[in-house]
């Protein structure tokens, strides 16, 4: 039995969520339904649930704050938000799960199905990444959380050289010579690392522009990075390439 507390300020977002949990998530017992964070944190003292459902958007203290107050977490986070925000891109930056208000029943059981095989994985560093994301760390400090069939490799941005796709999944290959298989779109990997000092240029590759140690004119050409790997540049991002390498 996976023990849980809901933390919301809006009502029926409370009871929408506990109906559901009950009719297609049997395996969780809610102990508890807070409409504070205040609330929300003395709940935590008194349940130690295994999981917590937390609303991102509270007046007095939101969802983080909360979190920043707890000096040890040992529990999951499931968050939950009415809208698609910046927040957003930080949580998916960190591989935590997040909900989105009106709650599908789909995902809503997809994520519960997750607790029990993330309960070792390293959570507390997750939540690190997610709150540098949020207070606009420099980039050369942050992690990524590669969510990989295994768990989760945690993984400094700067150490990334390349991404390929490989159908719904990409290929990650860092400086050390590892490269991992994570579950995550390239798409969804260019918007993570947006910002951080990667481009694509190529439908099937997203490359960390610091590690380009030559390009080659062609066509589209083609660049050759850190680790000899030459990966070509499509005509479409070849201007695009050659501006942000000519700075």
């Amino acid at each position: 039995m996976i023990k849980a507390i809901l933390i919301d300020d809006e009502k029926h977002c409370r009871e929408t969520l506990s109906i559901q949990l009950e009719r297609y998530c049997p395996q969780v017992k809610l102990l508890a339904e807070c409409s504070t964070a205040s609330q929300g944190l003395q709940a935590i003292a008194d349940y130690q649930p295994d999981v917590v459902f937390l609303d991102i958007e509270m007046p007095v203290m939101n969802g983080f704050e909360m979190l920043g107050r707890l000096s040890d977490i040992t529990f999951e986070v499931i968050f939950t938000t009415g809208y698609d925000s910046y927040a957003i891109k930080a949580i998916r930056f960190s591989a935590l799960d997040y909900l989105l208000k009106p709650i599908d029943k789909d995902e809503l059981m997809k994520a519960v199905g997750k607790i029990s095989q993330r309960r070792h994985n390293p959570l507390a560093q997750q939540l690190d990444i997610l709150m540098q994301k949020l207070n606009h760390k420099p980039v050369v400090l942050q992690k990524i959380a590669l969510p990989t069939l295994e768990g989760y490799e945690l993984v400094p941005v700067v150490h990334i050289i390349q991404c390929e796709s490989d159908g719904n999944y990409t290929l990650v290959y860092l400086k050390n010579g590892k490269k991992f298989l994570i579950s995550r779109t390239l798409k969804e990997i260019e918007e993570l690392l947006e910002g951080q000092g990667f481009l694509r240029i190529h439908h099937s590759h997203l490359i960390n522009l610091n590690e380009i140690i030559r390009y080659v004119r062609g066509e589209g050409g083609y660049v050759v990075m850190s680790d000899n790997t030459s990966v070509n540049v499509s005509r479409s991002r070849k201007d695009i390439l050659l501006k942000l390498l000519a700075r």
